[in-house]
């Protein structure tokens, strides 16, 4: 899938690390092994045993969970014989009856939309191959579920669920219904199915029997190209221009398109949507005719003053800590590759994926809004509603999320064999 004029040749039996670009042999990984760079750690490659039949099976039965999820009643609160039902996107049809229709918006995208997809998806694409057959688009499909993947937040809407059960059962009696007990079935699923997927079902490796090299040697060097979907290894089209894998149809780039200004961009648009997050209130409470208004740092004093700790604990963390040190580590990495530093290259990637895996947790604060706002409404009796603050919080959580994508780890290592 070359542009039009470009000859592009793939490499075959060698693969370039995604994070840090040193080339690696193919050699044969034993099954249930994985292979990991031999200079950042990166996980190149894996053997997943019976890995089509597994991953089938996983899917087929998280879709069947996902199925019931949206069936029946999810939550009830039963308070003095009133009782208030819940189905499973509730939260994300109260905010939008609230005014606040952008937050539900990502709520049903993260929590219902992206996951289906995803599911879907895989079952499109690995129910053919059961079958001995390649379905029509695989490739643009698979390419799809790369881009959802960091935005399909099941386990972080599962935290914020029982965070909300639990601040509730002291004023009320929690029904669980049918669709929470699949739900977690289907967020178990889930992750067993991302944990035993094998890219080799896709794409098969071709082995290399080249010797192994004497030195690291980098792909930019050999003016090779690694894809960043299918890992297919590639020489880079003449007078840079744009190309497109021809395995698979990614975009090829040599690094990330402007990754610098990007993600400077939107660290500090995610630190300026900050300031009103922690300022305005994120949430509204009324009681018994009393309007409390809580900001952020407020929801987990009145936690503390409860007496649930640990449940403010993981507020203040996923909420408060993860938001600012994310920015804090990307913004010092970025400085880092503005100086050409190669100090600590290693532990710097390291910081690095910190920020991929950690990022989506802020989010829990914005599903136990959603679900609190659709269970608590009993008038002047008890309800809760969503403060200004929380579309300020969605969009921080959202750009550094971005940020973090936009952000190419093998700058980094460019850098390597210089010193500051």
């Amino acid at each position: 899938m070359a542009e039009k004029g470009q000859q592009i040749s793939a490499i075959d039996g060698m693969l370039a690390c995604r994070e840090c670009d040193l080339l690696h042999r193919i050699e044969h990984v034993p099954v249930g092994g994985k292979a990991l760079c031999s200079r950042c750690g990166t996980l190149l490659r894996n053997n997943k045993p019976d890995s089509l039949n597994r991953v089938l099976a996983l899917n087929l039965a998280a879709f069947i969970c996902f199925a019931v999820t949206n069936s029946f009643p999810f939550l009830s609160m039963d308070i003095d014989g009133r009782v208030e039902k819940t189905v499973f996107i509730s939260g994300a049809l109260s905010l939008y009856h609230l005014g606040m229709g952008e937050v539900g918006l990502l709520v049903f995208l993260t929590g219902v939309l992206f996951p289906l997809i995803s599911i879907t998806g895989m079952l499109y694409i690995l129910l053919p191959m059961k079958l001995g057959l390649r379905p029509p688009g695989i490739n643009g499909v698979y390419r799809t579920l790369r881009v959802l993947t960091p935005w399909c937040m099941l386990d972080v809407l599962l935290l914020g669920i029982l965070i909300a059960v639990i601040k509730l059962l002291d004023i009320a009696d929690i029904i669980p219904g049918i669709s929470l007990y699949a739900f977690v079935a289907l967020v178990l699923l889930s992750a067993a199915a991302n944990a035993s997927f094998d890219i080799g079902i896709l794409w098969p490796v071709t082995e290399s029997g080249a010797a192994r090299p004497d030195k690291e040697i980098i792909a930019t060097e050999q003016d090779w190209i690694s894809c960043h979907t299918c890992a297919m290894l590639v020489s880079a089209p003449a007078n840079n221009a744009n190309a497109c894998c021809p395995r698979c149809g990614s975009r090829l780039h040599r690094r990330k398109t402007n990754s610098v200004t990007r993600t400077w961009v939107l660290i500090l648009t995610a630190c300026l949507l900050l300031i009103p997050a922690n300022i305005y209130p994120v949430m509204i409470v009324v009681r018994f005719g009393r309007v409390e208004s809580n900001t952020i740092l407020g929801g987990v004093v009145r936690l503390i003053e409860t007496g649930m700790w640990p449940l403010a604990m993981i507020v203040f963390i996923a909420s408060i800590i993860i938001p600012f040190l994310k920015l804090l580590i990307l913004g010092f990495l970025q400085l880092s590759v503005h100086r050409k530093s190669a100090w600590r290259l290693h532990d710097r990637t390291v910081l690095y994926r910190f920020t991929e895996l950690v990022g989506s947790w802020s989010m829990v604060d914005i599903f136990i809004i959603a679900l609190l706002s659709s269970l608590v409404k009993m008038d002047a009796l008890s309800t809760v509603r969503p403060g200004v603050g929380v579309i300020y919080f969605a969009g921080a959580v959202i750009t550094t999320i971005f940020a973090a994508n936009s952000f190419d780890p093998r700058l980094i290592w460019d850098n390597e064999g210089k010193r500051d």
